[in-house]
């Protein structure tokens, strides 16, 4: 079965077209510097070094014709001309397309996907679990120990699991290291500042929400500072607490 991603297709777009920048500045570069004392300029290395640089951008080294000139002599390269190829945009068209295979003859092309769907939030789970939720490594030697890791990164992540479950029903498909990056900057801090009366005045608040961090809380239902503002104000003989 075949299968687009709009998604994708911008993906791999836009690592073509890096490369494409990428593969023409170098070429670019080294005809640049054939009349250049120093420079490479013998003909055999010249190729040498187109090799070398097709081989770093291979992804996109198809897509050109390049030509070399060199003297009558074939001793040092003079020019280095290079072009698109008539056919490397047919390549650009399938971008975002790939191919889904299975064995099981008997599946419709729904079972098919929504397997391929699952093995693919099964390997992120995986990944999750190995790398942001600490599962691995397990520095622990006792028995129970290495239960209560094991147990404590598996409640982790069932958290993780509703957390993300009830943001795709909103329309929100954010993988946990996204919404960690997102919500990184949601804090409480602390202000402190003295006071005329040679006393000290603490302020405990809570950073203002951007626009996708404000989507996220209210897809969720939650409150973004339900503890609200707090003054403290502290000196030699008593200590109070002032909600705000």
């Amino acid at each position: 079965m075949y299968c687009h991603s709009e998604q994708r297709e911008k993906k791999e777009a836009a690592i073509r077209s890096r490369f494409h920048q990428r593969f023409e500045q170098a070429l670019e570069k080294l005809h640049q510097g054939l009349p250049k004392k120093g420079t490479i300029k013998r003909y055999e290395k010249v190729l040498e070094t187109i090799g070398r640089i097709k081989q770093a951008n291979s992804r996109v080294a198809q897509d050109y014709d390049i030509e070399v000139s060199a003297d009558a002599n074939k001793k040092n390269a003079t020019s280095i001309t290079f072009k698109r190829a008539k056919n490397s945009h047919n390549r650009d068209k399938l971008s975002g397309v790939y191919c889904l295979r299975s064995n099981s003859l008997d599946w419709s092309e729904e079972q098919l996907w929504e397997t391929y769907v699952m093995l693919t939030e099964l390997e992120a789970t995986f990944r999750s679990l190995k790398t942001e939720l600490g599962l691995r490594p397990i520095y622990h030697q006792k028995e129970g120990r290495v239960t209560a890791h094991l147990w404590i990164t598996l409640l982790a992540y069932h958290l993780v699991h509703t957390l993300r479950y009830q943001l795709k029903k909103k329309g929100i498909n954010l993988s946990w290291q996204g919404l960690r990056q997102i919500l990184s900057t949601v804090q409480r801090i602390t202000l402190s500042m003295p006071t005329k009366d040679n006393e000290r005045l603490y302020m405990r608040t809570t950073t203002k929400l951007e626009p996708m961090q404000q989507k996220i809380f209210n897809a969720l239902n939650l409150s973004a500072d339900p503890i609200g503002n707090v003054k403290t104000i502290i000196n030699k003989t008593k200590k109070s607490v002032v909600p705000t």
